[in-house]
C-alpha cells in the first residue's frame, strides 16, 4: 500500500512517536503548543495503533493531525475615534468526525494560529470523551476587549461575523465563547449572523438565556471539574470535603470551581491573575469569595483586592509552594511546572485535576505521576463547559429551554461518563489508573472509528 498521507515517508506500521513528531515539527515550524499537544497523545495512542490494523490502513494519526480547514481573515473596524482598526483571526475547524464542528471563540492578543490549533487539536479529544455528537473547532482574534466601549466590541464582533458567517451553523459549526468572549460578544456575534442569515438558530452557543441560551453554561466548565475531581478521588477511597485546594486563576472557570469547592465543603486557599496569588491559610468564605468576583469584574487585580479582604498576597509568584492537598490549575496553559509539580508532591498533595487547557508541563505530569499523584488532564476534567454547549445545541434545536435541575443532572451525568471512559481505558495490570492515557485513548478510538466507518474523506 502507498502511504498517501506524507507525514512518516514510511509504511504506516512502521513508524515511531519521536519519528512521526519529528517530520510533524518540520511541517509545522513554531507551533510548540500544538506540538506538545500532539506528542502527549500520540505516547498513549500509537500503541493502540499499531494493534489496529484498519487505523493504519486509513492513516488515521496522519489524518487526525491534519485540519480539516483553517479560514483566516482580516477583521477592519472603526474605533470610537473614527479610526480605522484591523485584527487577524482564525477559525480553525479541525474535526467534523462526530458531528458539528464545536469549540471556543477566544479574543486576547496573544492569539495566533499555533496557539489555535493546540485548541482545536484538544478540543476535538475533549468533545469526543463528552460522548456528546459534537466535533472539534476552535477560533479567536488578536482582538483585545480590555479598555474598549461596548461600541467598539459591538462593531469588531459584527465585523468579525461579517468575514465568519459563510462557515458556521447549527449543523456545520458552533462556536462559542472562551477567553474574552462572554455573553456580551456572543450577542453581537448572534445578533449580526441573524442580520446576515435571516434566520434565528443555534449557530452560536453562550448566548443569553433571553434568546436561546442555557441556564447553567456560565459555571458549567468550573463545576464540572470538581465534579471530576470529586468521583476522581472517590474511586481512590479518598473524600473533597476539608480539603486544602490551591486554585490558580480569577476567571470564570476558577471563581466557579472555588464556589463549588467551598458546597462540597473544601477549603480554597488561594486564587490567582498577572499580578501574583491571594493566600487564605484557613481557606476562603462565601463573603471573601463573592468580593472578589465582583472587584474581578470591574477589573481590579488581586494585589488591589487583598488588603481589604485581609488575605495575603505573593506578588508576582504562583500558589504552587503553599501547603495544599489538591492543585486545581485553572488560569493558562503550561502554568504548573516540573518544579512546582516538585514543591506539590512534597507537600503532600494528593490530586491535580486541571480547570485549564494543558496548564502542566510535560515534565510536571511526569513528577506527578512518579509522586503517585492523581492527576486529571484538561480533556476531561474541563469538559464541563462544552458539554453544556452541547446541551444549549439540543434546546436550541427541539426549540425548548430546560430547567436548571435538567441542565445540572445532564452535566454530572456527563461527567461521569467521562471519568468512566478515562478508567476504562486507563487501568493499568497494578490496578492504578493512568487518567492521562485513559482519556487520551477513549476520545481517539471514538474519533477513529467514525473515521475509519466514513471512508477516506
Amino acid at each position: 500500500m502507498e502511504h498517501i498521507a506524507g507525514l512518516t515517508g514510511k509504511r504506516p506500521d512502521d513508524y515511531d512517536v519521536d519519528g512521526f513528531m519529528e517530520r510533524l515539527q518540520a511541517r509545522t515550524p513554531g507551533e510548540p503548543e500544538f506540538h506538545q499537544a500532539v506528542h502527549e497523545v500520540l505516547g498513549c495512542v500509537f500503541p493502540v495503533v499499531k494493534h489496529v490494523a484498519a487505523y493504519r490502513e486509513a492513516a488515521i494519526i496522519e489524518r487526525l493531525v491534519e485540519p480539516d480547514r483553517v479560514i483566516a481573515v482580516r477583521v477592519v473596524w472603526l474605533d470610537d475615534e473614527g479610526c480605522v482598526r484591523v485584527n487577524r483571526a482564525w477559525r480553525v475547524q479541525f474535526n467534523n468526525a462526530l458531528g458539528p464542528y464545536k469549540g471556543g471563540l477566544r479574543f486576547h492578543p496573544s492569539v495566533d494560529l499555533g496557539q489555535l490549533k493546540f485548541l482545536g487539536f484538544e478540543q476535538t479529544l475533549k468533545d469526543a470523551l463528552t460522548g456528546l455528537p459534537i466535533g472539534g473547532a476552535k477560533g479567536g482574534a488578536d482582538f483585545d476587549p480590555k479598555g474598549k466601549s461596548d461600541a467598539e466590541v459591538m462593531r469588531f464582533c459584527q465585523a468579525l461575523m461579517t468575514e465568519l458567517f459563510h462557515y458556521i451553523g447549527p449543523d456545520v459549526d458552533v462556536p462559542a465563547g472562551d477567553i474574552g468572549v462572554g455573553e456580551r460578544e456572543i450577542g453581537y456575534l448572534f445578533g449580526q449572523y441573524k442580520r446576515l442569515q435571516d434566520r434565528f438558530d443555534g449557530a452560536l452557543t453562550g448566548k443569553s438565556t433571553l434568546f436561546g441560551g442555557s441556564v447553567g453554561r456560565v459555571e458549567a466548565t468550573g463545576h464540572g471539574c470538581v465534579s471530576f475531581l470529586a468521583q476522581m478521588l472517590e474511586e481512590h477511597g479518598k473524600v473533597l470535603e476539608g480539603k486544602r485546594v490551591a486554585v490558580s486563576g480569577a476567571g470564570n472557570v476558577s471563581l466557579h470551581a472555588a464556589e463549588k469547592l467551598l458546597e462540597q465543603n473544601a477549603k480554597v486557599v488561594t486564587l490567582s491573575d498577572t499580578s501574583g496569588f491571594v493566600h487564605a491559610p484557613k481557606g476562603l468564605d462565601e463573603d471573601q469569595l463573592d468580593t472578589i468576583r465582583e472587584r474581578k469584574a470591574v477589573g481590579d487585580s488581586l494585589s488591589d483586592i487583598a488588603d481589604g479582604l485581609d488575605l495575603k498576597f505573593e506578588a508576582d509568584a504562583r500558589p504552587w509552594g503553599v501547603d495544599c492537598e489538591i492543585a486545581l490549575p485553572c488560569a493558562t496553559q503550561n502554568e504548573l511546572e516540573r518544579d512546582d509539580a516538585r514543591k506539590l508532591a512534597k507537600a503532600g498533595c494528593v490530586a491535580v485535576a486541571e480547570g485549564a487547557n494543558m496548564p502542566t508541563t510535560p515534565g510536571a505530569v511526569d513528577v506527578l505521576r512518579d509522586a503517585g499523584v492523581l492527576f486529571a488532564p484538561g480533556k476531561a476534567a474541563n469538559a464541563g463547559g462544552v458539554a453544556v454547549s452541547a446541551l444549549e445545541m439540543s434546546q436550541n434545536a427541539l426549540g425548548l429551554p430546560w430547567s436548571r435541575e435538567r441542565v445540572e443532572r445532564r452535566l454530572q451525568e456527563v461527567m461521569s461518563a467521562i471519568h468512566d471512559r478515562c478508567v476504562e481505558h486507563g487501568r493499568r495490570d497494578d490496578g492504578t489508573i493512568d487518567y492521562v492515557r485513559g482519556a487520551n485513548v477513549a476520545a481517539f478510538r471514538r474519533v477513529a472509528d467514525a473515521m475509519v466507518a466514513q471512508g477516506i474523506v
